[in-house]
């Protein structure tokens, strides 16, 4: 028998997936649910060609670990075989506690649980169906494990799943600028006292990775328009929410449901066994064709922005570099409740003001260590003479006003 299957990925092409517990992992239900939820969520509004899936990312995120492991090795980096396994396994499972839509379930129907702390719920149902063998990829990815580095290759300023997605999001995208020499990274990447560096021959790669994910988070993540349409739908599934509360008779299949008539919060998760259950069966399918249900309904609101998701008529949005003023907002509620012959209360569900932050580098979080040849590390934000570290680190923060079209 062969003693691998292969994956054909449009971005690096044939990977190999060895028979037994990697692909056991890949086959079991919990990860292949991932094939139902797509990668970059609503950015398909702005880039059409962005339709990859979680599972193509988790894949791509898996050869490349395979990749960085095999180079710290050939560095006489001392890895076992148990650990290599391990830790591919643990990058394989990464994301597969993600709800459908990226991150547009948590703080709308779920409240006060992470998709990281369920990925780890996950991980331990699978870790049951297999009797155990997945007890030390699960004390890698929770960062309980003496072997720091290996957690680092998973989760860091400079992890192999950031490499993944940042190369593969700018391939499905068409947006060039996001891709990154994965490749020359990654046979770089070395260990020093437990933390993983990057060698100084790199420093240019390094670069262009903080540059490209930078312009990938303004110009494909947090672009107005994926914003806006998340805001629509966040604002849908509040609406039918609330109305499952009011005691009304939301469409929608089971697992759905099941989270539109409860308050699912983390006492919520640990107390209730089968929620673990009914979140597994959520993806894409579920938000979809309840929306299309949804635009049918007798409630005048719910109806009005289902249609707006499935006819992507999408929230008129401002970008600002101010706050938006209280007088402003009240204005646009009076307005769109005239208009649409609804209650000013109301109106909030056909609004949304956001400030949102992000930052290219962080020299106070886990950063990226430059090793040289005689030895010394220094940070990249005191290494690079291309990368001034003031504008490195510089938070920028703009302000979303979203608001329905009339």
């Amino acid at each position: 028998m062969n003693d691998s299957k292969i994956i054909n990925d449009p971005v690096f092409g044939f990977i190999k997936i060895p028979r037994g517990l990697l692909l056991n992992i890949v086959q079991h239900p919990l990860m292949q649910r991932l094939t139902r939820i797509k990668q970059l969520g609503m950015a398909n509004v702005v880039y059409p060609g962005a339709q990859h899936t979680r599972f193509l990312h988790s894949i791509g995120a898996f050869h490349l670990m395979s990749e960085a492991v095999l180079s710290l090795e050939q560095k006489g980096v001392f890895i076992f075989d148990s650990e290599a396994e391990a830790v591919e396994a643990a990058i394989l499972m990464h994301d597969i506690g993600h709800a459908p839509f990226s991150h547009v379930l948590e703080g709308t129907l779920i409240h006060g649980i992470s998709h990281e702390e369920i990925s780890v719920m996950m991980m331990q149902r699978i870790n049951d169906d297999m009797k155990g063998e997945l007890n030390l990829a699960i004390k890698i990815f929770k960062d309980q494990y003496p072997k720091k580095f290996l957690h680092q290759l998973i989760s860091s300023q400079l992890d192999v799943d950031r490499l993944d997605y940042l190369r593969r999001d700018s391939f499905f995208t068409g947006v060039t600028e996001g891709n990154i020499g994965s490749a020359r990274i990654i046979k770089m990447l070395n260990v020093v006292d437990d933390s993983l560096v990057v060698e100084s021959k790199a420093i240019y790669s390094i670069e262009n990775y903080l540059t490209s994910r930078r312009l990938m988070y303004w110009s494909v993540y947090l672009h107005k328009t994926v914003v806006a349409y998340e805001k629509t739908l966040i604002n849908a599934l509040r609406r039918a929410e609330f109305l499952a509360k009011q005691g009304w008779d939301i469409f929608g299949t089971s697992a759905l449901r099941y989270f539109l008539y409860n308050h699912i919060d983390d006492k919520w998760f640990a107390s209730h066994e089968e929620t673990l259950d009914m979140y597994s069966q959520l993806d894409d399918n579920d938000i979809w064709s309840a929306l299309k249900v949804w635009a049918t309904s007798k409630d005048k609101i719910l109806a009005l922005l289902a249609s707006d998701m499935i006819n992507r008529r999408i929230f008129r949005v401002e970008v600002r570099d101010e706050p938006v003023s209280d007088d402003e907002i009240a204005d646009i509620r009076r307005t769109i409740a005239e208009k649409v012959g609804i209650d000013e209360a109301d109106s909030d569900y056909l609004l949304s003001v956001n400030t949102i932050q992000k930052d290219m580098y962080d020299i106070n979080d886990d950063h990226i260590s430059i090793l040289y040849k005689d030895g010394t590390i220094k940070d990249i934000a005191e290494a690079s003479e291309l990368l001034n570290v003031d504008l490195l680190s510089k938070k920028i923060r703009k302000y979303y006003l979203c608001y329905q079209r009339l």
